[in-house]
């Protein structure tokens, strides 16, 4: 007989501690292949659950992040709007805690649209954002997070101790939320 375990909202160290305890293996939603941990438990997916794009503005605008757009729209399919339909949870959390953590002003000007490059963590697939260069967002950035070299098109990367990574292209900066 299963026993039924009540979603609630789980934190890793909840699973962790879930798991330590010999709790049996928790139903996840959202995650496919989540990895094992001793003793059977899951681990949860760091990057969440996918967004509508009005679910995802609207988190970004109470936290006092704008989303802008060259095309002054939001639909994915095309390349001068910024979207965030189909983001992850773990995206827009990422962004509005770079914004707490280092009080500077962050504007988001990409989003999960068409016209970023492919690849499984890639804008579209809700991964990855993109924000203004500022002199404050550089330095936070700069001093905070440790530089890990040039990506392959040359942008200088950083990584922060959670495991994002910060690439600083000639326009702006492009962010990996895991």
């Amino acid at each position: 007989m299963q026993k039924f375990v009540p979603m609630l909202p789980l934190t890793l160290t909840t699973v962790l501690t879930l798991a330590a305890c010999g709790a049996p293996q928790l139903a996840i939603p959202e995650v496919a292949q989540a990895p094992e941990l001793s003793g059977g438990a899951a681990l949860v997916a760091l990057s969440g659950v996918k967004l509508s794009d009005a679910e995802a503005r609207r988190r970004v605008t109470d936290a006092g992040i704008p989303v802008v757009s060259s095309g002054n729209c939001s639909t994915r399919s095309i390349s001068t709007c910024t979207s965030l339909e189909q983001i992850y949870s773990g995206t827009i959390d990422g962004i509005i805690t770079l914004k707490r953590a280092s009080g500077c002003a962050v504007n988001i000007t990409g989003g999960t649209e068409v016209g970023h490059a492919s690849g499984t963590y890639s804008h579209y697939n809700g991964y990855k954002v993109d924000t203004s260069i500022t002199t404050c967002i550089n330095s936070y950035i700069t001093r905070n997070f440790t530089y890990i070299g040039l990506r392959g098109d040359g942008a200088p990367q950083y990584k922060s101790a959670a495991g994002n990574i910060y690439a600083k292209e000639s326009s702006h900066w492009d962010i990996l939320y895991y």
